[in-house]
């Protein structure tokens, strides 16, 4: 709460320092306006810090609250109305900007004088009531100052899980040709979608398909069984929303192949019985996993079936100390005995569930150098709960406690984790540039806006309210809401009406009843049907203050106040934002749809910095937005002044077809660009124009140059001052003669992706001192007869993913020795941190050998082989002689019998 109130002062001293001349009269007003505000912030920030507030104290909370929110809109509105005329404007246009700005002034004079009797008023409730008095009471921790620069800890892992995983696996990987199912059964935040991901990722590559699938309380069924069809290899075919025909379809697809899926997170039996209507028993060694938290469900899944159902059971002492210390003291100095007694008591309360353990473990290991009182204030807040029957409700208290204990400035990014579906997939990029939009993050003096962001994002990771899903070179890129933690969000979100969400038909009603003002609305994919029709009759009253929709269904509307505007799903056909000018105050426009109905021109978008879109085409004029940080479009051609965006932290999606030198020059005046992404056709070649323009992009982090095939073109290679802070290089389809020797001075770089005629020991050795390259893909089309490329000692230290393409390679391979592999050396100490190797051959030049000095990859934990077959090949015998091969090379390695190949 406090931060909106935080948000709002500095916005009022801005509006005192920075819009003297176009307050003229109201100067006082808004100062008085500020004070009153001042006075109330100790006590909202004291506020955000108890777990329960009285009636009388939540009632003023929430008062303040939405005359914050008013605040706002009425600032933004006056901005929007007053302003100066053109120096070289006439007469009639001057006359008519003053008229305006009189009228615009009135306005505002009336509207500062009713909100400062608001705030006056609402200071003498907080005296009257003494609500200042009130405010010691809290039991909670005073929370720490939120950290700028967050480090990434990995999630700790989860302990007393390798038995049952090597059971199943055991179990599953069987030669047993009919289909088995395992049911993971259990409470909420034992682990079993743990428990599934690993044996997931043991033994998926050895069916034909395999998919991983979440379904959630409220399933969206069509969109959740043709995600399902996509992951599995099939056409993902927009428009069709019948169930029965998705299903017939699925079950077309798995017909004669061995697959593995697993259907995580079902609630009830009708959910599944949908489901598992898509996967036929064929007799081809297929398994299915199905996690549960209702026994009737586990039971269900297992009928009929060669089935086992596996009961999640809580961790024992031993193994909760040793998860709760390895995320408090790091596993290299695991040391309980400072804190026995009461961590002890502390772990009681967690009943063994990882969930709550992580949950804790993230609150401690936040404050550095915690003190016995804090201890002992967390085992006090946790109260005397039983360690055998740790219910919902003791759940949510534990996962409330981590929440109580955020930094103010974190919570309400932390609340705005509610408006994504149960399950979801979410992007960090997408989460920062909302979270910025709304003004949830606070402008530190010095740090850059995104990056104060980031480390926020950063913060709710460390304290495993969000949990890393992608990641890319180190990177965090994306995060998933464990269920239950959604569960305490959405419920904080009502209870302090920071979020409404539309499930159904019951919940439209519900919105025309309440007082309070629905500032950010959440739509469902399951409430297009509810509300189809519903909410073009409540703009006016209840939603005509909202400020941020996120829709995952085809319904949405626009409102005047709307800041955020996001619309994805796969299923929408048409979005008609032909009105979207309205929207004044929109800084964030996001819209995934087969079609896109946009005005001829965006300028009224004044405010806008990011605006994503899959169409093909966007308005011409959308150079011309004076604040836009992030452009992304499928579009196929780079807009024309394109330069004119000068704020302009990311452009990705545009194509340089058509573009002459100019407009290629003037991405090179994007001095701020941080991403850059383009696709290249073959009527284009990459020119001077283009590699003068990278090297004026200084602070650029990404780059990404995209051909749909082979193009070969070396006007990269004499890039000679490339940007020095890249992060990330991709040259999809773009293929250089040679390794080009400025990536060499790339010292940032963590992922590069490069296609190359031929390499040699020497280009590898100049990649190979690049201490930060963490993932490296490498396209070779050509491997000399006689050449040998050696990966020396020392090279390539942090390294941990590298994938070696062997393309059309120009020689016939006629014995072993002349084989590609044997062309490919490891020496002692090269790539000690490697632990995936993968290698893509064709199965014409591979004659059986092996990479030379495979076991000498220490670090090593995984090979993936994959090859490309010509004419009748056996496919069967190349994988076994592909494995024996490997198998054997790997003798010498120390952990060989650990290393899985697939």
């Amino acid at each position: 709460m406090s931060e909106i109130v935080n948000n709002l002062l500095g916005k009022l001293a801005d509006l005192l320092s920075d819009e003297c001349q176009k307050l003229k009269g109201v100067e006082r007003h808004v100062q008085h306006l500020g004070d009153e505000l001042s006075s109330m912030k100790a006590l909202l920030e004291a506020l955000d810090l108890r777990d329960k507030l009285d009636p009388l104290t939540k009632d003023w909370r929430d008062h303040v609250r939405d005359m914050a929110y008013d605040m706002e809109d009425c600032i933004g509105d006056f901005l929007l109305n007053v302003g100066s005329a053109n120096a070289n404007a006439g007469f009639i246009e001057k006359t008519t900007q003053l008229v305006k700005d009189l009228w615009a002034r009135h306005q505002f004079t009336i509207q500062i004088q009713e909100l400062k009797d608001r705030a006056i008023e609402a200071n003498h409730r907080r005296k009257r009531y003494k609500l200042d008095d009130s405010s010691s009471s809290s039991s909670a921790l005073v929370p720490v100052d939120p950290r700028v620069s967050a480090l990434y800890t990995e999630a700790a892992c989860v302990v007393g899980i390798d038995g049952p995983r090597e059971e199943l696996v055991n179990w599953l990987a069987g030669s047993e040709q009919e289909l088995k199912v395992v049911s993971i059964v259990g409470f909420g935040g034992l682990g079993k979608t743990t428990l599934a991901k690993q044996v997931f990722d043991k033994i998926g590559e050895q069916f034909d398909c395999k998919a991983f699938v979440s379904v959630s309380q409220r399933p969206d069924m069509a969109g959740l069984l043709t995600g399902l069809k996509s992951k599995l290899g099939g056409n993902n075919t927009r428009g069709n929303h019948d169930v029965q025909d998705i299903i017939g379809k699925l079950r077309e697809q798995l017909a004669h192949k061995r697959y593995f899926i697993v259907v995580d997170d079902v609630w009830d039996r009708p959910t599944w019985e949908k489901i598992s209507g898509a996967f036929p028993d064929n007799s081809n060694g297929s398994r299915i996993i199905v996690t549960t938290r209702v026994e009737d469900v586990a039971f269900l899944a297992c009928r009929n079936h060669r089935q086992r159902i596996y009961k999640m059971k809580p961790l024992n002492d031993q193994d909760s100390k040793r998860l709760f210390f390895s995320r408090v003291l790091g596993p290299e100095d695991a040391n309980p005995s400072h804190h026995e007694e009461v961590s002890t008591e502390i772990l009681k309360r967690c009943g063994g569930l990882p969930l709550a353990i992580i949950t804790i473990s993230g609150i401690v290991a936040s404050r550095p150098g915690i003190l016995r009182q804090d201890w002992e204030s967390i085992r006090s807040y946790l109260g005397v709960q039983s360690a055998i029957d740790v219910t919902m409700e003791g759940m949510r208290h534990i996962l409330n406690l981590s929440y109580m204990h955020l930094p103010v400035d974190l919570r309400a990014c932390c609340l705005r984790l509610g408006m994504h579906p149960e399950d979801h997939e979410i992007m960090r990029d997408d989460l920062l540039r909302q979270w910025i939009a709304e003004g949830l993050v606070r402008n530190l003096p010095g740090q850059d806006l995104e990056d104060v962001a980031r480390s926020y994002f950063n913060e709710l990771i460390n304290r495993s309210l969000i949990q890393p899903e992608r990641t890319i070179a180190g990177d965090v890129v994306s995060c998933t809401v464990h269920d239950m933690i959604h569960e305490v969000i959405i419920s904080k979100c009502e209870e302090e009406n920071f979020m409404s969400v539309v499930y159904n038909s019951d919940d439209m009603p519900k919105l025309h009843k309440r007082k309070l003002k629905v500032r950010r609305l959440f739509l469902s994919s399951s409430s297009d049907d509810a509300i189809d029709g519903t909410i073009s009759r409540t703009t006016d009253t209840s939603l005509s203050k909202v400020r941020s929709i996120v829709s995952f269904g085809e319904s949405y509307f626009l409102a005047r106040y709307l800041r955020v505007l996001f619309i994805g799903n796969w299923k929408i056909h048409t979005v008609d934002l032909s009105d979207i000018n309205q929207l004044l105050h929109l800084r964030y426009l996001k819209v995934t749809a087969e079609n896109i109905k946009l005005p001829s021109e965006l300028k009224g978008l004044v405010h806008l910095e990011t605006l994503e879109m899959t169409c093909r085409s966007i308005p011409s004029d959308v150079v011309q937005l004076p604040r836009l940080s992030h452009l992304a479009a499928l579009c196929h051609r780079l807009p024309s002044g394109i330069g004119n965006l000068k704020l302009l932290r990311t452009l990705n999606g545009f194509q340089l077809t058509g573009c002459s030198s100019e407009d290629i020059n003037g991405l090179g005046e994007l001095t701020n660009l941080r991403e850059l992404f383009l696709r290249i056709e073959d009527t284009v070649e990459i020119d001077d124009a283009l590699a003068s323009s990278i090297e004026k992009l200084r602070k650029l982090r990404h780059l990404r140059l995209f051909h749909n095939g082979n193009l070969e073109n070396d006007s990269l290679l004499s890039l000679s001052n490339p940007p020095l802070h890249i992060e990330t290089l991709r040259m999809n389809g773009i293929v250089t003669f040679r390794i080009p020797r400025w990536i060499g001075d790339l010292h940032y770089l963590r992922y590069l992706d490069l296609r190359v005629r031929e390499t040699s020991t020497d280009d590898i050795r100049l990649l190979g001192e690049l201490r930060s390259l963490m993932e490296f893909r490498l396209y070779l089309f050509h491997f000399a007869a006689n050449g040998v490329i050696v990966i020396r000692t020392g090279l390539f230290p942090a390294l941990e993913y590298f994938q070696a393409d062997f393309r059309e390679q120009r020689h016939e391979v006629h014995s072993a020795e002349d084989d590609v592999m044997a062309h490919l050396c490891f020496e002692v100490g090269s790539m000690p941190k490697l632990q995936r190797l993968e290698l893509h051959l064709s199965e014409r030049h591979w004659g059986g050998a092996t990479p030379v000095g495979v076991e000498h990859l220490l670090a090593l934990k995984q090979i993936k082989l994959a090859f490309a077959y010509r004419g009748s090949s056996d496919i069967d015998e190349v994988d076994r002689r592909a494995e024996s091969a490997f198998r054997d090379a790997l003798q010498g390695h120390p952990n060989h019998h650990s290393i899985r190949i697939n």
